[in-house]
């Protein structure tokens, strides 16, 4: 069977994906290069599906930042490409969006629907060291208190990682099928380049353009799952009433409010949702509801420009934030907490958020699964490391289990 170059699956895990493969053109952007470009990229290939990724990182090119840390993974600040291929999957029917059914691509398409109703998975024996220790940890969040008690900031999101060297993954699809049987979220991705792949089992929307509306969806605000419906429902009900929790999402979505006031036609933007609770298969989460019109035909960049990084990742004020997290985090975040996503031929968009996620190097063989939370003033830094063990614990001894 052909190797396709450029594999992305948006699984939305209700029955629906999209499915793209194989390269039509691509832009990819490092250091150096202008932002402008990937607008230009855009433009040019109107009319047709692209698919791509955004790096964290990219915040260098909207404000005066920098990241300090090295780049294992080595990702891009931004790949986009139109696929050869982009076909519309719901449940056993397909449907071509781009590019005109035959042998070859049907072929793939019936192995990658094959391995995606395989639960024969091959075993996952890669383990993770923390970067950043506990103590260390503990001690990093109450200097994020002390930023917040001085009023340098208000809220912000502390990230650590884990990572696996030496890690050879001979069959990819498989293990993200694996993570998303764990997950089951509903802004799933699988993505495979040359040279990366992304494994990511995300339950947040960053941004979703239709027509004249736009609307984003931050998360904040976390429980773990109860180990029966009695206690499940005790900690969904705890999660809605804890203030510290709620606090988190509402500061959130006043820095969404106001990104989208910089794009929004004036007076449209609203909360259709404030503090929801949302379950999901690892934990419950509260998610809030923003949304705006705004001209047909924006920019994509200029969407980007007043909006990314997403201030669930970044924290509130935003730019001082990322200032501060820079200073605080031991690792380069990449393309977590940034954002894979399409744009459609006639300019409308759905993008995630990168998290619940492991990044892959395949030249390097390193394998990357990071994990964070908001810190506010109420912050407890024991409970914090906690909720971070909760997230990533859920997914690893799943993935571990045979």
């Amino acid at each position: 069977m052909k190797k396709w170059k450029n594999i992305c699956f948006l699984n939305s895990n209700d029955g629906t994906g999209l499915l793209s493969f194989g390269i039509e053109s691509e832009f990819m952007m490092d250091n150096g290069q202008s932002i402008e470009q990937l607008q230009q990229y855009i433009q040019d290939n109107q009319g047709r599906y692209l698919f791509g990724s955004l790096s964290y990182e990219l915040k260098n090119e909207f404000e005066k930042l920098h990241s300090r840390h090295e780049d294992p993974l080595n990702y891009p600040l931004a790949h986009f490409w139109v696929p050869k291929y982009v076909i519309h999957l719901e449940k056993e029917k397909f449907q071509y969006l781009q590019g005109e059914q035959d042998e070859e691509s049907f072929q793939f398409l019936d192995y990658f629907m094959e391995e995606e109703i395989d639960h024969n998975f091959h075993t996952f024996p890669y383990r993770f060291e923390a970067r950043t220790s506990k103590e260390h940890y503990l001690s990093q969040v109450e200097k994020l208190k002390a930023h917040i008690q001085r009023g340098d900031i208000y809220e912000v999101n502390y990230c650590q990682e884990f990572y696996a060297e030496n890690v050879e993954i001979e069959f990819p699809l498989d293990t993200y099928f694996k993570l998303n049987r764990i997950t089951k979220a509903p802004f799933s991705t699988y993505l495979q380049t040359d040279h990366h792949v992304v494994f990511c089992g995300s339950p947040e929307r960053y941004m979703k353009k239709s027509g004249e509306r736009m609307l984003s969806q931050p998360i904040k605000g976390t429980a773990p799952r109860g180990i029966n419906a009695t206690e499940d429902e005790a900690l969904k009900q705890q999660l809605q009433n804890d203030p510290k929790e709620r606090a988190e999402n509402i500061m959130i979505v006043d820095l969404v409010r106001n990104d989208l006031s910089r794009i929004a036609k004036k007076g449209t933007v609203q909360v259709s949702e404030l503090c929801g609770i949302h379950s999901f298969e690892t934990v419950h989460q509260l998610i809030s509801t923003v949304e705006c019109n705004v001209d047909k035909d924006i920019r994509f960049l200029d969407v980007l420009k007043a909006s990314f990084p997403m201030g669930s990742m970044t924290g509130a004020p935003k730019v001082e934030a990322m200032k501060i997290i820079d200073e605080t985090e031991d690792f380069n975040r990449g393309i977590y907490s940034g954002s894979i996503g399409y744009i459609s031929p006639n300019g409308d968009f759905d993008f995630n958020v990168v998290i619940r996620s492991f990044i892959y190097n395949r030249e390097k063989k390193y394998l990357s699964c990071a994990v964070g939370g908001a810190i506010t003033i109420l912050s407890d830094p024991e409970k914090e490391y906690e909720e971070c063990q909760t997230k990533i614990q859920k997914i690893l001894n799943g993935m571990y289990a045979e």
